[in-house]
């Protein structure tokens, strides 16, 4: 937003700055663990969990987007600045 995008634009460009990531992360997982992951019984449990997730993710991420168009994240900002401070002040 500092170079004149809108906030819609800031967010697309940040989750697909986040998408190399989010691959290497899984591809990692997968590597790590394929021996407890690709048992036979596994197999349909985790197509399923990726097509849901998948599903999920996409109609989260044009939710939010179609939010941003209206409204900002200034009342987010101060809630979560008041409560980091609060804790400080308890204890």
């Amino acid at each position: 937003m500092l170079f004149g995008l809108n906030r819609k634009t800031s967010a697309e460009f940040s989750f697909l700055l986040v998408f190399p990531v989010m691959c290497a992360t899984t591809a990692y997982d997968l590597l790590k663990y394929h021996n407890d992951l690709f048992i036979d019984a596994n197999l349909l449990n985790l197509a399923v969990g990726f097509v849901v997730s998948f599903i999920i993710g996409f109609l989260t991420i044009k939710i939010f987007l179609k939010f941003l168009e209206k409204f900002t994240f200034v009342a987010f900002g101060i809630y979560r600045i008041v409560f980091r401070i609060l804790p400080l002040i308890i204890f």
